[in-house]
């Protein structure tokens, strides 16, 4: 098992990008990238650890349980609470599970006889995990959205009003010209 949870190994990225919009505004696009390795649940009797690695399976299987009660939650359409405190581990992934992100999980599983009860329960926590549904979109600050929409509606109106001024125009003008023979 060594370190492999201990301190939640993670690899965290990030990119931030100034985008130009149609009035020359700068917009600031942002991207986040974490890597995290969740290990695996360990069964102290299959492993036969002992002592210090015991406390360790021991905190990695209940961060993975708080994990997974995240993840019930998250489903449930019918739960209010989403305990992300109950770990670091679900504090750390709380972004990505239920938040602003678009997230993919890799379960790793083995074909080993003797791992039957670990591929099934990683499939099974897999399979709750797929159910989730997070709704990326971009952050804007809710001033700048209303502004934005009401640059287009007034862009919209002056091109209808511009289009009835010309069709104005157009009958004014047939109006005026002598009849045709």
């Amino acid at each position: 098992m060594e370190k492999r949870f201990r301190d939640v190994p993670a690899l965290t990225g990030g990119s931030n990008r100034a985008l130009p919009n149609d009035k020359g505004k700068d917009w600031l696009r942002a991207g986040k990238l974490n890597l995290v390795d969740l290990a695996g649940s360990e069964r102290p009797s299959k492993t036969g650890a002992t002592g210090q690695r015991l406390k360790e399976a021991t905190k990695i299987n209940l961060s993975l349980s708080a994990l997974g009660n995240v993840i019930c939650a998250l489903v449930d359409s019918k739960c209010k609470h989403i305990p992300y405190r109950d770990s670091k581990l679900t504090r750390l992934l709380q972004d990505s599970f239920g938040g602003n992100t678009k997230t993919l999980m890799v379960a790793c599983l083995s074909p080993a006889e003797n791992n039957y009860e670990e591929t099934l329960s990683t499939l099974r926590y897999a399979n709750r995990a797929k159910n989730i549904k997070n709704k990326p979109r971009i952050n804007e600050d809710p001033k700048d959205t209303l502004l934005r929409e009401y640059q287009e509606e007034i862009k919209k109106l002056k091109e209808l009003l511009a289009k009835q001024i010309c069709q104005n125009d157009l009958r004014d003008s047939n109006a005026l010209s002598p009849p045709s023979i």
